[in-house]
């Protein structure tokens, strides 16, 4: 049984930009941000409070926050890494903020030098921060179905952690296949471990299309009770510690596909088709949506 209906967090403007060669400008981002709200998504990631000297592309997302025009049925997304990041957060009146864990201790380590213990104690602070200042977080948790530098993860050992993610506050918990090696089969295997330790509608997936399973990977855990997804505009992204590994599946893969199985969305499509094209040729590369290139030779 498919959800009537499912919610699509785009994560193009920050999960998708951050790993992009090509910086961008703070206008472009506004113009991109923009466009994605007028598409009819009510969830836009729009940015990160981290160190630019990490990761320059997400330099002045405070600028970005102060010139995009906001409309109030959507909710804006950064990711705050600490308590110095979720002050940036308050000041810039985002409605809500995200905190990212790994499965994986390497990875952890090498992508935020840190243990996935010491992680979690760095999260304290700002969730208790958040709730003082009523703003909902969001959970992120990579990983979840391979490691690049360990392999396989144990799906007891997500779902301990999404528990753990849920404990300090997290109103939901994304599962990241970071790397996109993930297959249906496993895919429906996590969701029914880690539903042992958190309710399933508080979960939501994040996959990555390396090996071209993105999309089954969603439509078999759809029939599992998900109901929220996230994605981004022209499969935008990629994991800077994974070689090959490929961009988040493509905002308007999706909505074609749910569309099809007659699962509303309220997004407008071929909006979304024209904003993978602009974006795609801003940032000089080839758009990673297959409807995106489909349509383009179509037309």
């Amino acid at each position: 049984m498919y959800p009537k209906e499912v919610n699509i967090v785009e994560v193009g403007p920050r999960d998708g930009l951050q790993n992009e060669v090509e910086i961008v400008s703070v206008e472009d981002r506004v113009w991109l941000i923009n466009q994605l709200a007028q598409s009819g998504l009510k969830k836009i990631e729009v940015g990160s409070f981290v160190s630019p000297k990490w990761v320059p592309q997400m330099a002045d997302t405070d600028k970005v926050l102060r010139q995009i025009k906001r409309y109030k049925d959507i909710t804006y997304i950064t990711l705050v890494p600490n308590s110095k990041g979720f002050e940036q957060a308050l000041i810039s009146n985002v409605n809500e903020i995200a905190i990212f864990a790994a499965a994986s201790e390497t990875f952890s380590q090498k992508n935020i030098n840190s243990s996935i213990t010491e992680s979690f104690e760095r999260f304290i602070p700002v969730c208790e921060q958040a709730v003082r200042n009523k703003i909902p977080v969001r959970g992120y948790l990579s990983c979840v179905l391979g490691c690049p530098y360990e392999g396989y993860i144990a799906p007891e050992k997500v779902g301990e952690l999404a528990r753990k993610l849920l404990d300090l506050g997290c109103y939901e918990i994304s599962l990241g296949d970071t790397i996109g090696v993930g297959t249906p089969f496993q895919a429906v295997t996590l969701i029914d471990i880690v539903g042992n330790h958190v309710p399933r509608e508080c979960l939501a997936v994040h996959f990555h299309d390396t090996y071209g399973q993105a999309l089954a990977n969603i439509y078999a855990v759809l029939e599992r009770g998900i109901k929220t997804i996230d994605s981004s505009i022209a499969g935008l992204g990629g994991c800077p510690y994974a070689k090959g590994a490929s961009g988040n599946v493509a905002t308007e893969d999706l909505v074609y596909m749910l569309n099809g199985l007659e699962i509303k969305t309220s997004v407008n499509l071929d909006l979304l088709i024209q904003i993978g094209q602009k974006i795609s040729k801003i940032l000089n590369r080839s758009n990673a949506s297959k409807v995106g290139r489909a349509s383009k030779i179509l037309n």
